[in-house]
């Protein structure tokens, strides 16, 4: 019985171990059942948010390479419609997608209209605005898409030309000889020896464009960049009693800015942009435009340097006669060549690069007593006359009005 009993034990033991082992199986294979779902939902999530977080990232991307869209006319058919003097008049600050700080740069570089930054070149705009080359690229190709620079027709450059401002020289002999006056948009050189009346045709031409427009003014303002010290407000005063113009104001009008190097003569020009918009300047005079160019660069070995900075000044002095249509008049110096035998001897400093620059060339010589001979040597739309006027105490004159 004994025996048995033992063996029943055993045998009951045996199933009661075989049924934990079965239901520890049957435990585990449920565990494993219930894992897969549990990793789906796991593998689900991260598919969710990839699409939340590119989003973002796209827009960051667009930010600095599509900026210029911004600042390009969304609907062009109605830019092209407007006309190029109201877009060019658009302060740089004003045109959306430009910084503060970048606009800063261009305005106190004197690039403070849209009409500036388009007629500028990236290099410029590098060394006097201090950005970089493609955002000055940039600034070029959206400025020069809204004001339209390209293929103009000729009739509508007629029409331009016959509302140029012409400034009248006080002599009816010069104005005709100038087809009117010296005009706005353009560079007008006045070359001669001493004593040929180069400065106190400035002068006079100072006294035309300030004083009041019901005495034959322009009742604008004037730029006077003297680079020899000769400028003289009372000789200004003597020409306004002439006139019957109010001498305080056509001085209160003239804004004088004296230069003492070549460098210092062309931070003038570029910082004249402000003074010409705020004061309405029509006339920028440049009396001499040599002066300073010739004493520092002396000798053949800094010709080259000399002629390519003079250049350079030239080109600065036809943007800002054309961007703000102004009229800029620069007085010259003569050299003389004593080997030539026949025709001129003096001749004006420069050589070609001012020739090609200036839009007009008027010579200036000696004539008997208080006369004095212009003759035009190079114009586009004047034949090569020669007229005659006076110098007196009341300014520039005709000869007949001398007498």
């Amino acid at each position: 019985m004994t025996k048995s009993n033992h063996e029943l034990k055993k045998s009951i033991s045996c199933i009661d171990k075989s049924g934990y082992s079965i239901s520890k199986r049957e435990s585990e294979t449920m565990s494993k059942k219930e894992e897969p779902p549990k990793t789906t939902k796991t593998k689900k999530t991260p598919q969710k948010k990839p699409p939340v977080s590119k989003t973002p990232e796209k827009k960051v991307k667009k930010e600095p390479e599509d900026w210029i869209e911004e600042i390009l006319p969304k609907q062009r058919p109605k830019v092209a419609q407007k006309e190029d003097k109201d877009l060019s008049d658009v302060a740089v600050n004003r045109i959306p997608g430009i910084g503060p700080a970048v606009a800063d740069k261009l305005m106190s570089a004197g690039y403070i209209t849209l009409a500036a930054v388009a007629h500028a070149s990236p290099i410029e705009l590098v060394e006097h605005c201090e950005i970089g080359e493609q955002t000055a690229k940039r600034l070029i190709t959206a400025a020069r898409s809204q004001v339209g620079i390209g293929f103009r027709n000729a009739k509508e450059l007629l029409k331009v030309r016959k509302e140029l401002v012409k400034i009248s020289t006080g002599s009816k002999a010069l104005d005709s000889l100038l087809a009117g006056g010296i005009e706005t948009s353009s560079l007008t050189e006045i070359s001669g020896e001493f004593r040929t009346g180069k400065t106190q045709i400035c002068f006079q031409l100072c006294v035309m464009t300030a004083m009041d427009k019901k005495l034959g003014g322009l009742e604008s303002g004037v730029i006077y960049v003297d680079t020899e010290g000769t400028f003289r407000p009372e000789r200004i005063m003597q020409i306004c009693e002439r006139f019957d113009a109010p001498a305080e104001e056509v001085l209160s009008r003239i804004h004088v800015g004296r230069a003492y190097n070549s460098d210092h003569q062309m931070v003038l020009v570029l910082e004249s942009p402000k003074l010409i918009r705020e004061k309405n300047v029509k006339l920028l005079i440049i009396d001499s435009l040599t002066s300073h160019f010739r004493a520092e660069y002396a000798g053949r070995g800094s010709l080259l340097e000399r002629q390519q900075k003079l250049n350079k000044y030239l080109h600065q002095l036809l943007r800002l006669a054309e961007v703000y249509d102004v009229a800029v008049v620069a007085t010259n110096q003569v050299l003389s060549k004593p080997d030539v035998l026949y025709g001129e001897t003096t001749f004006p400093i420069g050589g070609h690069i001012v020739a090609h620059s200036c839009t007009t060339r008027i010579f200036l010589r000696k004539g008997k007593g208080d006369k004095r001979i212009a003759r035009v040597i190079d114009s586009p739309h004047i034949p090569e006359i020669e007229t005659v006027f006076s110098i007196s105490a009341e300014g520039i004159i005709d000869p007949e009005d001398s007498t």
